[in-house]
């Protein structure tokens, strides 16, 4: 299975359709919610939520579905990424609701070889999240500083430091 791509493997116009996608749950928005400290009654308080908002329920908090996101695409973009440079820009479209489908597709807007060093390159991506009825929720840019092939060689290639399996050794036995 492919872990992100090195620079030449980028072609400008391509999309990637992140698989699978994901059910964001209660547990997961609350968890989210918890330890980012986003404590807002419009995600933990059903009742405030029913009550109170154009919704009438709890709303996925935004970050959450745009870190699920940027996640959904790292097998596809940046498994081999150097550095994530810059989000340019980040817009929450349309809700997310609990028993939401969330699923993704990047396309690769431009590719830069790097100014300094030889060996790497910025590929500057687009990422639209939707629900399973199409609605598109989320869309971010952001550039992504990724290796070339010459990089990937000379630092021991695909999976650098991936260790060997050991051979179980004799064991002696005592008589």
């Amino acid at each position: 299975m492919q872990f992100g791509r090195m620079y030449e493997e980028f072609t400008v116009g391509d999309v990637y359709r992140h698989w699978p996608g994901k059910t964001v749950t209660e547990y997961d928005d609350h968890l989210f919610c918890l330890l980012t400290m986003n404590h807002h009654p419009l995600h933990m308080d059903a009742h405030y939520a029913e009550h109170t908002t154009d919704f009438g329920r709890n709303v996925v908090v935004g970050n959450y579905i745009y870190s699920l996101l940027l996640g959904m695409s790292v097998p596809d973009v940046s498994g081999k990424a150097i550095a994530n440079l810059e989000v340019e820009s980040l817009r929450h479209v349309a809700p997310t609701f609990h028993g939401d489908t969330v699923y993704g597709e990047t396309t690769v807007l431009d590719k830069i070889p790097s100014k300094s060093k030889s060996d790497r390159g910025i590929v500057y991506v687009e990422t639209r999240g939707y629900k399973q009825d199409g609605t598109v929720v989320c869309v971010f840019r952001r550039k992504v500083m990724v290796p070339t092939e010459t990089y990937v060689k000379e630092r021991g290639g695909e999976q650098p430091g991936r260790p060997e399996p050991r051979t179980p050794s004799a064991k002696k036995v005592e008589k």
